[in-house]
């Protein structure tokens, strides 16, 4: 589905037609083979159960209309409600969308929690937007999507230029359609049932699976191992700061702008602290600017790709220089550029065991708040197992409203 909004000097996006869901489904039929699971469950598993297209008409400060492609996919809830990040992003489209919701069926039953896959996205730059327009975007997109949403049906949280605003949001438009209902979205404001530590929790989950896997690679600890990040958004950004508190150097780090590199590690709390000031990466005194064409090039330990997915194709995969790509993006290594890492003898941690740290998280939002307390200080009703919780047949639930 082309994107119906396509003023540039809005920040319209427009993009070819993508590969991302063949990608993602080529590994997921590499898995099936090997648990010799019949084709007619392969069909069942590698198709979404509900894919739903919706366009956004907003009027823009100066008084213009524009409208916006929206999408939700909802791909499997055999393990419990959908789950799944919304973003805003120029180049996202029904086809990424979908790849991306079925990477969270298989993270959330990896990560063993009672929830399905979903995804969703708006196609649009935010960066040229002013709060009071994201807002009525986001207003009119749960307008859109209500019927299809829910705390026991579809459950939304933060993903790419999304945030705890944007939840907030979500949570206000939807109570107003079908009352007061904390739960429909995960990632909101602590203030606003939200969970604490939950902005940390993917970037996190990152260094504890990389921790995890140089265990059992017996490789030692990551004190002085050389760590390379693409991207230093949310999860990179926290990655890089526990990494860095653990012992091991930051070398390089890149955004969607620049890169920086400093061999002798950067300092993360000066760069975090320069670019919240509006700096550019690559104007950081720490460091050496990089072209970010060459971030992944970088002679390291551990490469860690945390920005879009589909970086690491059979186009670079031999220029790589390292030992480890732990994938805290979605998707970001393609098949041909996976065959080539694994000719190579390079270890790649996969994207639904690395960045589930997020999602375990928002699982116990989810069970929280259903009730109008905060995580820190409640436990769910001892009544109510996670199972039946999950499938909507807690005898308690006005109970716990």
């Amino acid at each position: 589905m082309g994107a119906a909004w396509r003023s540039p000097g809005w920040g319209a996006g427009t993009r070819e037609v993508s590969s991302h869901s063949e990608n993602t489904n080529t590994f997921v039929k590499e898995a099936l083979t090997v648990l010799e699971y019949p084709d007619k469950l392969q069909k069942l598993l590698l198709n979404p159960e509900r894919e739903l297209c919706v366009e956004l008409v907003v009027q823009m400060d100066n008084g213009e209309v524009e409208v916006f492609n929206a999408y939700r996919v909802q791909h499997n809830n055999a393990r419990g409600p959908y789950k799944g990040g919304l973003r805003y992003h120029e180049q996202v489209d029904l086809d990424d969308v979908r790849s991306l919701a079925s990477l969270m069926t298989w993270k959330t039953a990896v990560m063993d929690i009672p929830f399905g896959g979903a995804k969703g996205g708006v196609t649009v730059a935010p960066k040229y937007f002013s709060e009071r327009e994201l807002e009525k975007l986001t207003r009119k997109l749960v307008q859109g999507i209500k019927e299809v949403i829910g705390p026991y049906e579809d459950i939304p949280a933060p993903d790419m230029n999304t945030d705890a605003h944007v939840m907030a949001w979500i949570f206000d438009e939807y109570s107003k359609f079908c009352g007061f209902s904390p739960g429909v979205v995960t990632g909101k404001p602590v203030h606003l049932h939200g969970s604490r530590g939950r902005e940390a929790a993917t970037g996190r989950g990152v260094v504890d699976a990389t921790r995890e896997m140089l265990n059992y690679m017996d490789d030692g600890k990551l004190s002085n191992k050389k760590i390379v990040i693409q991207g230093f958004g949310n999860v990179g950004a926290h990655a890089a700061r526990i990494y860095t508190e653990l012992g091991a150097k930051v070398t390089a780090v890149s955004d969607v702008n620049g890169a920086v590199i400093n061999a002798d590690g950067l300092e993360i709390a000066g760069l975090k602290a320069h670019m919240d000031g509006g700096g550019p990466i690559q104007e950081f005194k720490g460091g050496s600017p990089l072209p970010k064409e060459h971030i992944l090039e970088v002679e390291c330990d551990i490469l860690v790709p945390a920005a879009i997915g589909g970086v690491i194709t059979e186009d670079n995969a031999k220029q790589l220089a390292c030992r480890y790509v732990v994938e805290a993006a979605n998707g970001p290594t393609t098949p041909e550029g996976d065959a080539i890492l694994r000719d190579r003898g390079v270890v790649v941690l996969p994207d639904i065991y690395t960045n589930g740290g997020g999602v375990t998280v928002r699982c116990r939002t989810c069970r929280t708040s259903s009730g109008r307390r905060r995580t820190s200080t409640t436990s769910w009703p001892s009544a109510c197992t996670t199972r039946s919780w999950a499938y909507g047949e807690c005898t308690r639930r006005g109970a716990c409203r």
